[in-house]
């Protein structure tokens, strides 16, 4: 997945790129106090989000957040009851075609014809956006480079696996090079190699001018990829930042793991009065002591175990990950 980043166009490029349509139009995607009612059920409450040009922006929420109805509604394929939403400047209605033009969208569902090949698949939906046919072919061509596809381009769908279809899906929403991408679980159920090439992708998207708009469960991928993240929970914005700046929020530190061969009720007490300790859990022979951040957590727990005489073996700490985060803010798991 590198053919989209090949020539003159670098990381460097991309955001002199971005910062000139910063200046000209401000955010890519704006939402201002979004509401959606389904019945007495609240979908969005007074949602609001800001996108800037160039961000690859990650929407992360447990099941039933608002996150899927966000994104629809941003793409007027939901009504709601109140609100503005705003795209690269201008006010979004359903019928705002020169818009959607310039939005690409990756589904989590797989959404192909399966009587056509993979080329008659990109072709047709890169034909929605551009009807010229000699410009449509030279799309469909890089696209299928894009994706890794050369050799599989007059297979139909039901003869490729998992992680080709997933590549292929990417392929139909990116073929007219979208300067705005929806990406909703794009990794689901692929192999490790398909996985790291849909990620490759995304940041050569994003590195030649694209801003994405990510959404997975996969923590890690979350980390590894966006500018910036929002959590979501019952239809509202509960927190939005860097990873770094997430983590700085709750407070969360590292978790520090310890093999001893045993812990008596009086170590494992003054261990949990330290401060900075937010719990402890001993579970013969390994000692897990889980922290906020501070500056001496390590030398502190080990200096406990030390005056009690207890000897160690194997220790490591873990840094803080999204996923502490997220159950820190939401009190779920991602999947909830």
């Amino acid at each position: 997945m590198d053919e989209y980043s090949a020539g003159p166009t670098g990381p460097a490029r991309a955001a002199g790129e971005a910062q000139a349509a910063r200046a000209a139009v401000g955010p890519v995607v704006a939402v201002d106090n979004l509401v959606k009612r389904y019945g007495d059920l609240v979908a969005l409450d007074h949602f609001n989000l800001t996108i800037e040009p160039g961000e690859i922006f990650g929407l992360l929420g447990p099941n039933g957040s608002g996150k899927t109805t966000a994104i629809n509604c941003i793409l007027q394929l939901l009504t709601y009851d109140k609100g503005t939403i705003r795209l690269f400047g201008e006010p979004m209605a359903p019928t705002r075609y020169d818009l959607k033009r310039r939005i690409g969208v990756v589904p989590q569902n797989v959404a192909l014809f399966e009587e056509l090949t993979v080329r008659e698949n990109i072709d047709f939906f890169c034909a929605l956006y551009v009807s010229d046919r000699r410009e449509r072919a030279r799309l469909v061509d890089e696209a299928i480079a894009f994706v890794g596809l050369q050799d599989y381009v007059k297979f139909r769908p039901r003869k490729l696996s998992g992680g080709l279809l997933r590549r292929l899906n990417i392929a139909c929403g990116i073929a007219h090079k979208p300067q705005l991408a929806f990406f909703d679980e794009p990794t689901v159920a692929v192999d490790p190699q398909s996985r790291n090439a849909i990620l490759e992708g995304i940041r050569a998207m994003n590195e030649r001018g694209c801003t994405v708009v990510y959404t997975s469960h996969y923590m890690e991928e979350v980390e590894e990829i966006c500018s910036r993240i929002m959590i979501m929970d019952k239809g509202r914005s509960v927190a939005v930042g860097t990873n770094a700046e997430l983590k700085a929020m709750v407070g969360v530190g590292e978790r520090i793991f310890i093999e001893v061969a045993a812990l008596d009720e009086g170590t494992r007490a003054r261990l949990a009065t330290l401060p900075h300790v937010r719990h402890v859990a001993y579970n013969e022979p390994e000692l897990t002591v889980h922290c906020e951040q501070g500056a001496h957590n390590v030398s502190d727990v080990m200096g406990v175990l030390a005056a009690a005489g207890i000897t160690c073996g194997r220790m490591y700490a873990e840094p803080p990950t999204l996923n502490d985060v997220f159950l820190e803010i939401t009190g779920k798991e991602l999947r909830d």
